[in-house]
């Protein structure tokens, strides 16, 4: 096969994503996306463990998407990153409202056997064991869009909703390029979680997609998009951890 790229012996710099694609019911997505946020023409949810340094320290993670639409532009919505440090937890919520909480992630290639596990609170609620094959075609430098919520509940027991900043769309783009991309064959087991409900809330409908892929190049740029109805938002307040799953009224039970 094609050699990827080198690294210096030990360093996590250039560590490849494991990338998981798979197909569901647009109902399942819709009932998570909060009024304002809209399905796509596709309804697919993407996986995508990894390590990488934030901002100068290994951050191993989960990132969970959706497909779905703001204001026409196609994008995805982020559900969670499930991240193993403590420090970049609050900071990433409250300035960018990226939904961010902690979670334990083993993740790691060995020769060809490519393995991720992630757990929070106990539940481990996502596995994948596979190989890696084949390089495949490198996807074009392109620019991935993600749609994140930044809101503050009103401080005080307040039988209404009120708010100290009321919900806002996040847009974020990262523009990628690609220096290395891997066929991977493997299964995707989804256990269930009252924490992290993907297998009950995003169950597959597809077989999973399975790639490494090594970003060459990473640009952020994060701003607001606009401004929800408040009142609409109301029942997606409560979330589980720091997620955009649903809490109590909303969804599975918190425990």
């Amino acid at each position: 096969m094609t050699d990827g790229p080198k690294i210096n012996p030990g360093d996590i710099i250039l560590w490849p994503m494991l990338k998981l694609d798979y197909d569901t019911n647009p109902k399942n997505i819709r009932a998570l996306l909060p009024p304002g946020i809209e399905t796509s023409d596709t309804a697919q949810v993407h996986l995508t463990t990894y390590c990488f340094p934030v901002p100068d320290v290994p951050e191993y993670g989960v990132l969970i998407n959706v497909d779905a639409d703001y204001q026409g532009e196609k994008g995805f919505f982020t559900i969670g990153y499930g991240i193993d440090q403590e420090s970049a937890v609050f900071i990433s919520r409250d300035r960018n409202g990226q939904p961010k909480y902690p979670c334990e992630i083993d993740y790691y290639r060995m020769l060809d056997h490519v393995h991720a596990r992630c757990t929070h609170q106990g539940y481990t609620f996502l596995e994948f064991d596979g190989k890696a094959t084949d390089p495949i075609d490198h996807p074009p430098e392109h620019t991935e869009t993600e749609w994140w919520i930044k809101v503050s509940p009103g401080v005080g027991m307040l039988p209404e909703t009120t708010y100290d900043f009321p919900p806002h769309v996040v847009r974020v783009h990262t523009k990628y390029g690609t220096a290395f991309n891997q066929k991977v064959e493997g299964q995707l087991t989804l256990r269930d979680s009252p924490w992290d409900p993907i297998a009950k809330l995003l169950p597959q409908e597809s077989e999973v997609s399975a790639r490494l892929w090594t970003p060459s190049a990473f640009e952020r740029d994060i701003n607001l998009a606009g401004k929800l109805d408040g009142e609409a938002f109301a029942p997606f307040i409560d979330t589980i951890s720091g997620s955009r799953w649903p809490g109590e009224n909303g969804g599975p039970k918190k425990r």
